[in-house]
């Protein structure tokens, strides 16, 4: 395996190098009147440069996202468009489970902790619902790769989805952005920002997203019966610059989504195949459970960032956050009927809701150039929640988990210029971590004992950065992260107690390089990596029962790379590329997994005596071994501000296997979506009108299964075309 994958590596790269040196030849004899757009970022809260950030960072602008999302799709988008990322979700438009570099979890509870942190506008949103925040006006995406403990603390082992809006300036502008498609999926973002005195700007933006119910249930006789949904957001915010050394940027915004959750479809596969049969039709299923699979969740929030310059070589930050939701969504978890196509031995369907969450941050931070060759950040952080998760298994009364969560952390971290082409950057993060869980079983009609978890953790990291010349740097970087102790409490909905799952670290190891090629035409980056990831925190799910049950996995070992390629081949063709690979390993020969509870499924790993899969050896569930993304831009100028434009995107994501244990039926290969976009623009860009396309093959991609009662799976997004119209003002 090791030989293959650095064979394939270096296949790889040289078929990057011979690129580079092809743009480069072409360059000698082009015209050099146009180059890449520095791309700033702040995956070290402050800004910097893409191409000094001694990290491997992706990143992808708002305007690309509104490409991706013309045909309704949610946050999950961003699956395989970003090298190293995966997402998914068995909960529809909300609870998405993020991975990177093959760490993720795969646990569907709505109090589930994940490796990858959310954070949008400094602000880290902990909760699976509160991650799926609809996606508008935004200026950028992040996506951090690797252990990020020092600056943005725990559970953040597998790295950072990072999203920042857009901010209020004194120049007036705006937007409308409107969409209509397949299935009556309908879209309508629009924003406006502007001054209103010389120290006080606004912005305001919202969307309001739409889909027609489209899914017949072949079980009642119903056409049209669920597949849709509408999805409101909006976000206000007020930038204060009272003083030169002063400002205050008040953020509020607000969330509510009603429609279907997951649609979740029984016995699509035939033992011993991964491959979709005869029972998966995209339109139809058979649903016996009157509640349409519905989901209704409202969400919202508000934030406080203020910046004080005391001196020319200090600034204090301040983030204050609060956000709240609550909703329920309603699954049919068997995904059919006695009486449709297959075998489902018995019916479950099961509502989760998630009451009053109430999430609360504060972060103070001190940073500032201290000498000519010194920066510095040091701060403390502080995390309060509480929220209760409700179960309704419709076959006994219902039950609840109330999660509380308090964590603090004092922060440091500081950049030194060895020389004037080597800085060194060292950082570290105490942190200290406490939840409960108080549970009351409807089945058993008593409240259990209260479950405490503590944990503290340093985390840390130094990372190398050296600048060969202007057009090439190499980086080097060594760093530590943790996710805290976790409570998983849904059992207690089926005659269970919570189970619990002490913390899990991670040592990482990292070396890539940053390079502007062809005269500033083209940007290659790329990183290989290495990580030893102990006691490492996952979610078994399966067996008669559907047990659901953390467990610590002794040792998890990784490695790979990942590479980025932008270009800009002429002054009307651009290309954007990227390549992961990972490969993940298993070493624990203590643990055993239930595997599908009703014998069906063909498993390939060694069983005991009891039935349980060895799984010492596999791969982590949703780590694909590969992934691949292109995106195709043309523009052909027409003439007085007009042109012509076309866009065309494929991602891949490679082999993957579903769950921990391995069969014949629950793994993909090979899987992509393709997307176009082709259109006009006139008066110098202010106006487009655009057909667009998304999975326009309509490929059917298996994203999930559920092993406990059948063969069951739900897929991706469908095939939809449609208009889109925009105008800028």
């Amino acid at each position: 395996m090791k030989k293959t994958w650095f064979t394939n590596s270096a296949r790889l790269v040289a078929g990057c190098s011979m690129i580079a040196l092809t743009a480069g030849a072409h360059a000698q004899s082009s015209d050099n009147d146009f180059v890449l757009e520095e791309i700033v970022v702040t995956a070290q809260k402050r800004e910097q440069s893409l191409q000094d950030v001694p990290i491997s960072v992706s990143a992808l602008g708002g305007e690309k996202l509104k490409d991706f999302a013309a045909g309704g799709e949610d946050i999950r988008l961003l699956s395989s468009r970003i090298p190293g990322l995966n997402a998914e979700s068995s909960n529809g438009r909300v609870a998405p489970r993020f991975y990177i570099r093959g760490l993720g979890n795969t646990d569907f509870d709505l109090a589930a902790s994940q490796p990858v942190s959310i954070v949008v506008d400094d602000v880290v949103l902990e909760n699976v619902i509160l991650k799926s925040f609809p996606l508008f006006d935004i200026d950028r995406v992040e996506v951090l790769r690797g252990p990020q403990g020092t600056l943005f603390g725990r559970n953040t082992p597998a790295g950072i989805v990072k999203f920042d809006t857009r901010k209020p300036t004194q120049e007036a502008e705006g937007y409308v952005n409107a969409s209509y498609g397949t299935y009556g999926t309908a879209s309508l973002e629009a924003a406006y920002g502007a001054g209103i005195s010389d120290k006080v700007a606004v912005r305001v933006s919202g969307l309001l997203s739409r889909r027609n119910d489209w899914i017949d249930n072949g079980f009642s006789g119903k056409e049209d019966e669920m597949g849709g949904y509408v999805e409101a957001a909006m976000r206000a915010q007020v930038l204060i610059e009272p003083t030169d050394t002063f400002s205050a940027l008040l953020n509020y915004h607000y969330r509510s989504l009603d429609g279907t959750s997951e649609i979740f479809r029984a016995n699509i596969f035939d033992a011993g195949s991964n491959e979709l049969n005869g029972n998966f039709d995209r339109d139809t299923v058979y649903h016996d459970d009157t509640h349409r699979n519905e989901q209704s969740y409202n969400s919202w929030g508000t934030s406080a960032k203020l910046e004080w310059d005391v001196s020319e070589s200090m600034t204090l930050t301040s983030v204050s956050a609060y956000e709240t939701t609550s909703g329920c969504g309603i699954g049919d978890i068997d995904g059919g009927n006695t009486g449709g196509p297959g075998v489902v031995p018995f019916p479950s369907t099961t509502e989760d809701c998630i009451d009053n969450l109430d999430q609360f941050t504060q972060e103070l931070r001190v940073s500032g150039q201290g000498t000519d060759k010194l920066f510095y950040q040091f701060g403390f952080f502080y995390f309060d929640s509480d929220f209760t998760i409700r179960t309704r298994p419709f076959f006994v009364p219902d039950s609840t988990v109330r999660h509380q969560n308090q964590t603090w952390a004092l922060f440091g971290q500081l950049s030194y210029d060895l020389t004037e082409n080597t800085t060194l950057t060292v950082g570290g993060r105490y942190t200290d971590d406490e939840k409960t869980a108080d549970a009351y079983s409807g089945a058993f009609g008593s409240a259990l004992p209260t479950v405490e978890l503590n944990g503290d953790n340093f985390s840390w990291d130094v990372a190398l950065n050296h600048i060969i010349n202007d057009d090439l740097s190499v980086y080097a970087r060594v760093a530590t992260g943790f996710r805290a102790p976790t409570i998983q409490g849904r059992d207690v909905a089926f005659f269970g107690v919570p189970t619990t799952a002490k913390e899990e670290t991670i040592t990482s190891y990292e070396a890539g390089f940053k390079s502007d090629l062809v005269d500033g035409r083209m940007r290659w980056n790329g990183a290989i990596f290495y990580y030893e990831m102990d006691d490492l925190q996952v979610t078994a799910v399966g067996g008669g029962t559907n047990n659901v049950r953390l467990l610590n996995l002794n040792e998890v070992k990784g490695y790979g790379f990942e590479t980025d390629l932008e270009f800009l081949v002429t002054e009307n063709l651009s290309l954007t590329a990227g390549a992961s690979y990972a490969h993940t390993k298993i070493y624990d020969g203590s643990v055993r997994v239930p595997i599908c509870g009703t014998g069906m499924c063909t498993p390939t790993d060694r069983l005991d005596n009891q039935g349980r899969a060895i799984i010492n050896g596999n791969p982590l569930p949703q780590a694909p071994d590969w992934t691949f993304n292109l995106v195709a831009d043309y523009v052909r100028p027409t003439g007085d501000g007009e042109e012509f434009f076309m866009s065309a995107d494929w991602a891949y994501q490679g082999d993957t296997n579903l769950l921990l244990y391995t069969t014949e039926e629950f793994y993909t290969d090979g899987t992509f979506e393709l997307g176009l976009r082709v259109g006009y623009r006139w008066a110098d860009n202010q106006y487009e009108l655009a057909f667009f396309g998304r999975n326009i093959t309509d490929e059917k991609n298996v994203k999930g299964v559920i092993d406990f009662n059948n063969l069951t799976g739900f897929v991706n997004e469908p095939r939809v075309f449609g208009l889109a119209f925009r105008a800028d003002f």
